[in-house]
């Protein structure tokens, strides 16, 4: 399958270097404004093996790509603010695309485009959610739905990381590019909550602002505007409550990530980067704790092409077998498109400190 990427960048060097590890899978052509990107790509294009990397054809946008490449799929990469603009040119061919989180920054833009791939007569559209694709991940996922815990009452999933990267022109410091650190950041745990427990929100409460990072910095006299840090609780319609933890100045936390699922029989978690999954199962008052704990292995190529934990290999091999028509599409663009709603609302609800319910959003 010959692969196009539309923005080359920081997620677009990860996937030129999971695509290596697929025999089935080539590189046809790049699109990338920014020459010092193209070249970048190149570069790594040539450290994963690929033979005549700098003959591989690179154009400004995507209607001069479109022009002038035979391709088979299409990787999105570009910055937020430009995936409306960047697939709409892409949803009139019968390309397979995978289009990286957020689906857009804004609603209107994201319902156009889910609008317009449902209407598609060839092509699959795959919004890139890589968390569902870590292994501990995926196998926490499992033990949930195969009833590890029992019946699903709370689910808390907590992020305690670095500060967002340093991307081409620092376009990931305003909401206006992002959508907000919620939408941008996490859609893809609004995304996981509601795979976990399979239902849709209801309402969200989040508290969050802009408190450490980035303070010092300034473009055109502007001061970044992202969310930092916040507190997100999402009540669902079949009664689960679920909460997100994120601070984005806290480098030296043990577990980047960690997911807990309680029901009413066991407390379920596992960590990243451990891949340590434990299973406390309730035992009456007094009794002696039984916690079973599980490393789930995640292969060190895979861990090497990239920094989410394997996922984007993952992910790939699950688009590849969708597109050959061999598997189904696992995160659609509705998938897309109900992530970017909840952090939507979790953005209004810090800036107005209230509940936002997804009925106000049409939801």
């Amino acid at each position: 399958m010959r692969f196009a990427l539309v923005g080359t960048g920081l997620m677009a060097q990860e996937h030129l270097r999971n695509l290596a590890l697929f025999p089935e899978a080539s590189v046809a052509a790049l699109a990338d404004p920014v020459a010092d990107s193209i070249a970048w790509a190149r570069r790594t294009l040539a450290e994963t093996g690929t033979p005549e990397a700098e003959r591989i054809p690179a154009f400004a946008d995507v209607s001069a790509m479109l022009a002038a490449t035979e391709a088979d799929a299409v990787i999105v990469a570009s910055p937020n603010f430009t995936h409306h603009a960047v697939l709409l040119p892409l949803l009139a061919t019968p390309l397979h695309i995978l289009c990286e989180k957020p689906l857009c920054t804004t609603l209107p833009d994201a319902r156009e485009i889910v609008a317009r791939a449902a209407a598609r007569p060839r092509g699959i559209f795959w919004t890139g959610m890589e968390y569902r694709f870590m292994p501990p991940v995926r196998s926490f996922i499992d033990d949930i739905h195969d009833g590890a815990a029992g019946t699903l009452r709370r689910l808390a999933l907590h992020e305690h990381r670095f500060p967002f990267l340093s991307k081409v022109g620092d376009w990931n410091r305003f909401n206006r590019n992002t959508g907000g650190t919620m939408v941008e950041k996490c859609c893809h745990f609004f995304d996981l909550m509601r795979y976990i427990v399979q239902d849709e929100p209801v309402r969200v409460f989040c508290s969050g602002a802009a408190d450490v990072n980035h303070r010092e910095e300034r473009y055109d006299g502007a001061v970044p505007d992202i969310i930092d840090n916040s507190f997100t609780i999402v009540d669902f319609a079949n009664g689960v409550r679920a909460m997100l933890d994120l601070c984005m100045f806290a480098e030296g936390a043990e577990e980047q990530e960690e997911l807990v699922a309680i029901g009413d029989a066991a407390r379920l978690s596992v960590g990243i980067p451990s891949g340590i999954k434990a299973l406390a199962p309730r035992v009456p008052v007094g009794a002696p704790k039984a916690v079973i704990r599980t490393p789930v292995e995640t292969p060190e190529d895979a861990l090497a092409a990239g920094h989410h934990h394997g996922a984007t290999y993952f992910q790939l091999r699950a688009f590849l077998e969708a597109a050959a028509g061999r598997a189904p599409v696992l995160v659609t663009a509705e998938d897309g498109l109900r992530a970017v709603a909840m952090g939507t609302a979790a953005e209004i609800s810090a800036r107005e400190t209230r509940v936002v319910t997804m009925r106000e959003l049409g939801f």
